[in-house]
């Protein structure tokens, strides 16, 4: 494994926010990561189903990863996501985040979600811009 994966995936243990929410790495390379959640009672909306924020949360953080698994830092420029399927507590949700197109400074990331079962949850798409901070 290279440096810039090492030091990324160091990092992401200390990314807060994804962490509160269980959100684990499971693999990881240049312009690809899959990750996993299980939807637990404080991430379901009003109708008990899982909240479209956890869900988004789930593929933003994907999307980050995938695209800062190169050696220049990204950041995201837009994201938008389709949800499909509702998912209940107790799922467990795959996020797996792709590259389409990369050029010099920007990059084009499919981010599916399934359950476990593979169930499709919800469909993302994020571009990305990396700069040098």
């Amino acid at each position: 494994m290279n440096n810039e994966l090492t030091t990324l995936k160091e990092k992401y243990k200390y990314d807060n926010f994804p962490q509160s929410l269980g959100i684990e790495l499971i693999d990881l390379s240049p312009g690809y990561v899959k990750l996993e959640m299980t939807l637990k009672e404080n991430m379901t909306n009003i109708h008990g189903i899982g909240h479209g924020g956890a869900i988004f949360t789930l593929a933003d953080t994907a999307l980050g990863l995938a695209s800062n698994a190169r050696s220049t830092p990204a950041v995201t420029l837009t994201i938008s996501i389709n949800y499909l399927s509702p998912a209940k507590i107790g799922t467990k949700l795959i996020a797996v985040a792709e590259e389409e197109y990369l050029t010099k400074r920007t990059g084009v990331y499919n981010i599916k979600i399934t359950s476990d079962e593979g169930k499709e949850i919800a469909l993302a798409r994020g571009t990305i811009y990396h700069q040098n901070f």
